[in-house]
This record gives C-alpha cells, sequence and structure tokens, in this order.
C-alpha cells in the first residue's frame, strides 16, 4: 500500500558548530553516563523541535497537529479507511471526525467509496494535500539530516543525536536546565528560549490529544 514518492532532498540549512556543542554536553561524567531522566528531557526538547518546523507551517492553514498526522499517513497510504486510521492514530472517531472535516471541505483530502464494499470510505490526497504533506516531510526530514551529520549524531550516543535535533541557540539553554534538576529552580528563569519554547503551542496546536491533556476535550 506504501508509494514511492519523489521529495526534495533533505539539506542542512545552518552551519552549526556541532563538535564544540557535543562535546560540552558529555564534559562532565554525569551527562557521560547519560540517565533515563537526560535521555527522557532531550527526549522532550528533541520533540518539541521536531514538531516545532511544520507548526509554523500548518498555522498558515489554520492547522494543527492533528491534521498533520493524518495528512502524513493518508499521503503515505492512499486508500486508507477510517477504522485504519483510527487504529493508527489512537484516537476517537469523534475527534477524527471534525480534523478530516477540515481537511476535506478544503480541499487537502477526499473520500472515494471502496470497490468490494461500497460502505467504505476510502481516503486519498488531493494534489494539493499531497503538496502539503511533502512540504511538512521536507522540514523535518531537513533537521534529521542535520542532526545525523553532526559528529556523533549518526553513530554515536542517544543523548549526542537527541542534542543536535534540538535548536542550536536553545541547546545551552537546555543543557542549563538539565544541570539544576532536582536543586530547585524557584522564581529564578530557567534560561532564554526554555521557557517560551515550553509555553508555546499548549493548547495552541489543534490537536485533539494535546487539548484532552489540557482537561478540554476536543470534540
Amino acid at each position: 500500500m506504501d508509494r514511492d514518492v519523489t521529495r526534495e532532498p533533505p539539506r542542512a540549512d545552518r552551519t552549526v558548530d556541532a563538535a564544540g556543542e557535543l562535546a560540552g554536553a558529555a564534559a562532565s561524567p554525569r551527562e557521560t553516563a547519560c540517565s533515563s531522566d537526560d535521555l527522557i528531557e532531550l527526549l522532550f526538547f528533541a520533540y518539541r523541535d521536531f514538531v516545532g518546523d511544520p507548526d509554523r507551517i500548518l498555522a498558515e492553514y489554520g492547522f494543527g497537529r492533528a491534521h498533520h498526522r493524518v495528512l502524513h499517513f493518508v499521503d503515505r497510504y492512499p486508500g486508507l479507511t477510517i477504522a485504519e486510521l483510527l487504529d493508527i492514530l489512537r484516537i476517537t472517531k469523534q475527534s477524527l471526525n471534525r480534523v478530516l472535516k477540515d481537511l476535506i471541505e478544503q480541499g487537502y483530502i477526499v473520500q472515494r467509496t471502496g470497490t468490494s464494499d461500497r460502505r467504505q470510505r476510502l481516503l486519498f490526497c488531493s494534489g494539493s494535500g499531497a503538496t502539503l504533506a511533502a512540504e511538512l516531510t521536507r522540514v523535518q526530514a531537513r533537521r534529521l539530516a542535520r542532526a545525523l551529520a553532526m559528529p556523533g549524531g549518526a553513530g554515536g550516543s542517544p543523548e549526542a543525536f537527541l542534542l543536535a535535533m534540538i535548536e542550536p541557540d536553545e541547546r545551552a539553554a537546555v543543557r542549563r536546565l538539565m544541570a539544576r534538576r532536582g536543586q530547585g529552580v524557584g522564581e529564578q528563569s530557567i534560561g532564554e528560549g526554555i521557557g517560551e519554547g515550553i509555553g508555546e503551542g499548549i493548547g495552541e496546536t489543534g490537536d485533539p490529544m494535546d487539548e484532552k491533556i489540557l482537561g478540554q476535550d476536543a470534540a
């Protein structure tokens, strides 16, 4: 069911002194023997920036992360049924219906009747949907390629790769924050960029699952 989609090859768009940054990250014994807590925090920040790239594009269309997930899988597996998509995304039918309604009404996804079972509705990306899905993939592939190209990125430690996934100008603040774990942050700022990065997007992603976490049912 997968298909080969030709996309512009990922390219690094920024020169970063990765060697110095990664060496600094592994300088202390605590960083060298990376704990589960370290990996969890690095994964959080890596994921924040990984999804932040497409978030900025999606915002221009009035879409959120839930729309991105649907576009991603429908683009890669044309002809997905709603039941299959629900199983992949692990969300309620009500939440999916709201997102699908947006994408169908704005012409990014089309529904077709199943050939073997006419009760089925098969999902396909339109031309504009495939273009948007490719654009979202391109910015994420570029971040991955940049991280893998850094010293220690491809064959190095998990923490080196995760650190490389974080925005270059955020890494020092992330390291400072992690060094303070268990010491108490108090009223002092936890580092330039970090506080804003955590706050941004909470409740603003258009993601049903994010809204549920905040106690607001998206449906």
